[in-house]
């Protein structure tokens, strides 16, 4: 593995944590929205991720033929973002504009805590990446200096 490919990893990584940071601030934000363009109360969001890694039996004959390492041969994406599919949280609040004719009003099915663990987790994953790339920079740096 190259230093490059490896740089590129790390780089994926964050990329992909920082959108998952993104989708929880989201989902905290709207905690209370009861009522959003497409009706009904805020569904949470979850990230998907994906390995970049192909690793099919065509990849692995080509890169034997031409000896040549893949550009792309490692990492993680963002598949897709998906809505949570559980049921909303029913709260008795009969003055609030949105409850309905016994005085319930459907919540988002947002859990705070859930939301914290995750971001917490985000965050950590991102500063792993982030001390991964700084270390292969460095070894990087130190490799040129042995050719001085």
């Amino acid at each position: 593995m190259s230093f490059l490919n490896a740089l590129n990893i790390s780089a994926s990584g964050m990329t992909a944590e920082r959108m998952r940071l993104d989708i929880a601030a989201e989902n905290i934000a709207n905690l209370n929205t009861t009522r959003t363009e497409n009706g009904g109360p805020y569904r949470r969001k979850m990230v998907v991720f994906e390995s970049i890694e192909d690793n099919s039996f065509a990849n692995a004959f080509r890169s034997e033929l031409s000896r040549q390492n893949r550009a792309s041969s490692g990492g993680v994406r963002v598949a897709e973002i998906v809505e949570d599919p559980s049921d909303f949280r029913m709260v008795y609040n009969p003055e609030h504009p949105d409850a309905d004719q016994n005085g319930y009003v459907q919540m988002p099915n947002v859990d705070l805590l859930k939301e914290t663990i995750d971001s917490m987790a985000a965050s950590r994953a991102y500063d792993a990446n982030l001390t991964a790339f700084n270390t292969i920079k460095t070894m990087a740096s130190k490799a040129l200096e042995i050719g001085k």
